[in-house]
């Protein structure tokens, strides 16, 4: 009670600077955050494209959002660099840190000027940003880790930082991507993590086997029995293309084209999803054949229906689609 009365007194002999400084006691911590307290601000982080990763170069995008639940306004600075704005804090299971990117520690320890930008967030409104974690992390060995985030509202260089903290993210890399004796790169399963291992079908089982893969999205599965040079070369133009590659550029063509297929960027005809399909016929001999599919794609007023020709070969006893054709068929009544 002495203390509480202290404290009375000693405002009351302050005047309006007492008031002052009792106000600033208590919203120090939401000036530090542009008017939203730290309770009311919420920082996630999530995987953008999950899926299986590997020790190596490929991409690791995280997506950052951050809303503001305040009925205040929340203003922070952006660096155009996100570097400057955003950390991650990646630890293995026994709590080891990962060190930082080489790239990273350069960016961060060089003099240059910070250009950036200031967010207001409106009460209700977030904001996003998607990064990719191996430009902040060194990625060395496969193993699991635990990902944070970090946000850093006046840039991380200024003398105070205010900082929150995000949700954490479990991150699994496998060991490098396994080639077969080809040197072409092996399929793994995304459901079980095993490598995809193709089985001695018949022509009309493959092409079903690739029908109902894209049927269910399991895009692994759809390119197990796609021979996708093949495939590439079909066009003339990309023919010559592939022709004129080294063994190196031929692989990035491949990637390419097997990343446009998922986009639907080209050769939609293939990776259209079907409602249905029905094989019509199947007519092969020791090396070649060909499977005649109906496919059928619902809309919403009626059923549109294609007649789907694959062609394939035998190679190494195992059965791969090569090429293609589509002719329309019409439509029918929905039921």
């Amino acid at each position: 009670m002495k203390k509480i009365y202290r404290f009375i007194m000693l405002v009351i002999l302050l005047g309006s600077s007492g008031l002052s400084l009792l106000c600033a006691l208590d919203i120090s911590e939401s000036s530090a955050f542009g008017g939203a307290s730290r309770g009311e601000l919420e920082f996630n982080i999530r995987f953008y494209d999950r899926r299986i990763y590997y020790v190596q170069t490929e991409p690791i995008y995280v997506q950052v959002t951050i809303a503001n639940n305040s009925p205040y306004p929340y203003r922070f600075k952006l660096a155009d660099d996100r570097a400057f704005s955003i950390d991650f804090d990646v630890r293995t299971m026994t709590n080891r840190q990962l060190p930082e990117a080489d790239s990273l520690v350069r960016k961060r320890t060089q003099y240059q000027q910070i250009y950036f930008r200031e967010i207001t967030l409106e009460a209700g409104e977030s904001f996003s940003i998607v990064e990719d974690l191996r430009d902040y992390v060194s990625f060395s060995q496969p193993g699991s880790f635990r990902v944070r985030a970090k946000i850093y509202p006046e840039l991380i260089r200024s003398t105070v930082v205010p900082v929150k903290e995000s949700n954490y993210l479990n991150l699994s890399l496998r060991p490098a991507v396994f080639y077969d004796n080809n040197g072409i790169p092996l399929e793994m399963d995304v459901a079980t993590g095993a490598v995809l291992v193709k089985q001695r079908l018949p022509p009309d089982e493959v092409v079903a086997y690739m029908l109902t893969a894209r049927q269910q999205s399991q895009w692994e599965r759809f390119f197990l029995y796609l021979d996708l040079e093949a495939m590439l070369s079909r066009d003339t133009l990309q023919k010559r293309k592939w022709l004129a590659e080294n063994e190196e550029g031929r692989r990035r063509m491949v990637a390419q084209y097997r990343t446009d297929l998922k986009n639907s960027t080209i050769d939609g005809d293939i990776s259209v999803i079907p409602t249905t399909f029905d094989i019509l016929r199947t007519v092969y001999n020791n090396d070649e054949g060909t499977v005649t599919v109906l496919l059928k794609f619902r809309m919403i007023n009626y059923t549109e229906l294609r007649r789907y020709t694959y062609y394939l070969e035998k190679r190494d006893n195992y059965w791969i689609i090569v090429n293609y054709s589509v002719e329309g068929m019409g439509t029918e009544a929905n039921n």
